[in-house]
């Protein structure tokens, strides 16, 4: 999350009906799926996406798939392959 995203979220500057954007990154190997967010815009998610990716790489995930959604915050931030069957 951007300093930015931290900022307005402290102050209360999000509007309340907003809905805010999240990257959902998949992966196959581990297969998990990971939310990063909130963010306020699409332009600030894919403006983050490269460092989550960059950081998964290290990590020797393999099969990085990158969506944007906007939705309330998913229940679940880290959901792996005991949790999707």
């Amino acid at each position: 999350m951007s300093l930015a995203t931290k900022l307005i979220g402290l102050l209360g500057l999000r509007k309340k009906d907003q809905v805010p954007y999240w990257l959902r990154i998949s992966t196959k190997v581990p297969q998990c799926i990971y939310y990063f967010g909130p963010f306020d815009s699409p332009l600030e998610a894919k403006g983050s996406q490269a460092g989550y990716i960059e950081d998964l790489m290290e990590e020797e995930a393999l099969g990085i798939h990158v969506e944007l959604e906007q939705c309330w915050q998913p229940p679940e931030l880290t959901i792996c392959e005991e949790e999707l069957f």
